[in-house]
């Protein structure tokens, strides 16, 4: 693990994890404040592509924030081009997603782990990543709030657990933020799941295309995405376990 200097409150530990899911291991990584204690956790689950930079960066930020992040490859292996990441998505059901997200929750709660809060285990899926977060807020009683960033709404109605059908029917706080300028979301979709999801906040970010929380994309505004950090820290912070800091003097 390495360490680096803060840009928030606190200092962060980050660096490669490895997890256990089922007979083999999946690619991770984790940023959390670098300080005793037990912290907030947050699974971050990746886009289309697969778990890169943009994923560790914003884990890094959020982690400075107070929130313990872990992300975790869900693809068996990590695809190196846009078509492979597509059909890496396609070939994974939600059920298996789901499985490789259990096991990531059992990792945290392992008496390995002291660090982690893991009761109430905070979701944030960015792209895609955010159906799978969904199915765990809807079907998972470890999780305590979910947050989705450029999230399609409609297209997913042959897979196992479509978005727009789980939308009334999330019992965790929810979180959900887009773009007015989304190529590929009709804002009208946003607001439809405002009123699916009535005690959610879905937000609209004015001008912003598909992306623009990928800090190494065509799509990125760092003005929005700064924003972004601050009501996603605010909002899993607000709705997971408070951190126990421990002084050692």
């Amino acid at each position: 693990m390495a360490t680096l200097p803060h840009e928030g409150t606190y200092s962060v530990m980050y660096g490669n994890l490895t997890v256990s899911v089922g007979s083999g291991y999946r690619g991770g990584y984790l940023a959390r404040p670098d300080q005793a204690g037990r912290w907030p956790v947050l699974v971050l689950v990746h886009d289309l592509d697969g778990l890169g930079a943009h994923e560790k960066y914003l884990a890094r930020r959020l982690a400075r924030k107070g929130l313990a992040v872990v992300c975790v490859e869900l693809y068996a292996e990590t695809p190196d081009s846009a078509a492979a990441g597509l059909q890496a998505y396609n070939g994974l059901t939600d059920a298996q997603a789901l499985r490789v997200l259990d096991e990531t929750h059992e990792y945290l709660s392992s008496d390995d782990i002291t660090w982690a809060h893991t009761n109430r285990v905070g979701m944030l899926g960015l792209d895609v990543g955010g159906r799978f977060a969904l199915i765990s807020a809807a079907h998972r009683p470890w999780v305590g709030a979910s947050a989705i960033a450029y999230t399609p709404l409609t297209g997913d109605e042959e897979r196992d657990f479509p978005v727009a059908d789980m939308l009334g029917h999330l019992a965790t706080p929810v979180l959900g933020l887009y773009g007015t300028d989304d190529e590929l979301i009709d804002a009208a979709s946003v607001d439809e799941a405002q009123s699916r999801n009535p005690t959610g906040q879905w937000l609209l970010y004015q001008g912003m295309s598909h992306g623009f929380l990928d800090e190494v994309g065509s799509g990125f505004d760092a003005a929005s995405f700064e924003d972004a950090v601050v009501r996603l820290s605010d909002f899993f912070t607000r709705n997971l376990p408070a951190a126990e800091i421990i002084d050692l003097g």
